[in-house]
């Protein structure tokens, strides 16, 4: 039986994947697991109503189990780890919060408007610390297997690598060799990319938010 789950479209294209990081989460739960699951595409610039009913704060990802709509994508990736053991997914909490910082520090970066403010020094504060403990622990952020934390972690890693790139011509320091490695080995994966949105799609989903 396949898991309903609904996710972002593409803006303006309806029937694509949209450039929800937390979706592709889930997606990517899903897709290292082998769990069968049945899309829905949502337009959230106009919410259709049979989706306001199953999400009443219209938002994504929400994912039916047994009958029951479940919001919030910590949550739904706790449940699917319960209910789908194999393989296991679960990050020792010792290493549960590497890298949390890094996509609020991305986005405050993003929205920046001075160069001095220090959002990109906060930024690479952060990709520092990934890249530090990726050198000690690596190739994953747990070591040897990839595990819910890199399945968080790499989808907003993703959204800061072509949107940084397309808005302000930045890119993540060359000397950083363990997380650029990091991000390589996690984009490639087969699961990632059956999962990710386009390139313009992510670009056209921050558009409004970078020039707000």
């Amino acid at each position: 039986m396949a898991l309903e789950i609904c996710v972002k479209a593409a803006a303006g294209a309806r029937d694509i994947l949209g450039d929800c990081p937390f979706c592709q989460r889930v997606l990517l739960t899903l897709e290292e697991k082998k769990v069968p699951y049945k899309l829905n595409l949502v337009n959230l610039s106009d919410k259709p109503q049979w989706f306001l009913e199953i999400s009443p704060e219209g938002k994504v990802p929400v994912v039916k189990f047994d009958d029951k709509w479940v919001a919030d994508s910590d949550v739904i990736v706790g449940i699917i780890e319960d209910k789908f053991p194999e393989p296991s997914l679960k990050t020792p909490p010792e290493f549960a919060h590497v890298g949390s910082k890094i996509f609020g520090t991305f986005i405050t970066f993003l929205k920046s408007k001075h160069a001095n403010d220090g959002s990109e020094q906060a930024l690479v504060n952060e990709l520092k610390a990934l890249d530090e403990h990726l050198k000690g622990h690596g190739p994953f952020i747990a070591g040897e297997k990839i595990t819910a934390v890199d399945l968080g972690l790499g989808p907003k890693l993703y959204h800061l690598e072509i949107t940084l790139g397309h808005f302000k011509k930045w890119t993540v320091p060359e000397s950083l060799t363990y997380a650029h490695n990091y991000m390589k080995s996690i984009f490639g994966r087969e699961s990632f990319v059956k999962t990710k949105a386009a390139k313009e799609h992510v670009i056209a989903g921050w558009a409004p938010k970078v020039n707000a």
